[in-house]
């Protein structure tokens, strides 16, 4: 009977100690669960930011980059503080920092707004209206622009110097004639009298083209310190 008893009693114990290790592992487990969990939503957004980062980089390289208008070489079509948006697709697709386009779509038209590499910079950015393609004969007389011996219609260009210069002082309003070379634009700033153009140093090879400028997404007007909010979203044509 005696050992019956305790025999009772150490079965009851194993029991309890079975319990209790079963309780710690469920605990364990369940700290193992939220562990996991919380190293999943970790990655989960680690992966989210990565394929951001990733969108993002494709989007700017093949598709639209944005700008900002440093100068006033393109008054009134563009003023300084626009940002801008950029097709870059519309001409075709490059190799990211090369000058190779490998899927070719159109090259610019007359009266595209480009954005494009300097040629005497390469480094830097310049945003101009195409106003000659290949095999286009440009001629400037007297401030007024000839393209293959036609006054050019519908100019955007504006002027705010009335002095003339000759050609032989420089070429700002007497130029030409010269015949736009293969895979080349010939470019002018619509602000005529203060654009630093093809005028000046020649033309833009279509390598070096960025894409055609699209929309104003945003317009800061820093003398007056304020949004220009009639220029948001203006299409750039």
């Amino acid at each position: 009977m005696r050992l019956f008893t305790n025999s009772s009693i150490f079965n009851r114990q194993l029991e309890r100690c079975d319990i209790n290790l079963k309780k710690k592992n469920s605990a364990k487990s369940d700290k193992e669960k939220v562990h996991t969990k919380k190293k999943s939503g970790l990655r989960e957004n680690i992966e989210a930011i990565l394929v951001a980062i990733v969108l993002a980089l494709f989007i700017r390289t093949f598709i639209i980059q944005a700008f900002k208008i440093p100068s006033g070489s393109m008054k009134q079509t563009l003023l300084i503080g626009d940002h801008i948006l950029v097709n870059k697709f519309i001409y075709g697709v490059k190799i990211p920092f090369l000058e190779t386009t490998i899927i070719p779509i159109k090259n610019p038209e007359r009266g595209d707004i480009i954005v494009f590499k300097f040629p005497e910079d390469p480094s830097k950015d310049f945003i101009k209206r195409v106003i000659g393609v290949e095999g286009d004969v440009i001629e400037v007389r007297d401030k007024k622009v000839y393209v293959n011996h036609t006054l050019l219609n519908h100019d955007y260009g504006i002027h705010t110097d009335p002095h003339i210069f000759p050609a032989a002082i420089q070429p700002r309003d007497n130029f030409g004639q010269v015949v736009v070379p293969e895979d080349s634009l010939f470019v002018m700033g619509d602000n005529r009298d203060h654009s630093y153009d093809s005028r000046f140093w020649g033309f833009v090879n279509l390598k070096a083209v960025k894409g055609k400028a699209l929309i104003i997404y945003w317009s800061w007007d820093k003398e007056d310190f304020g949004v220009r909010w009639n220029r948001i979203g203006h299409i750039l044509k």
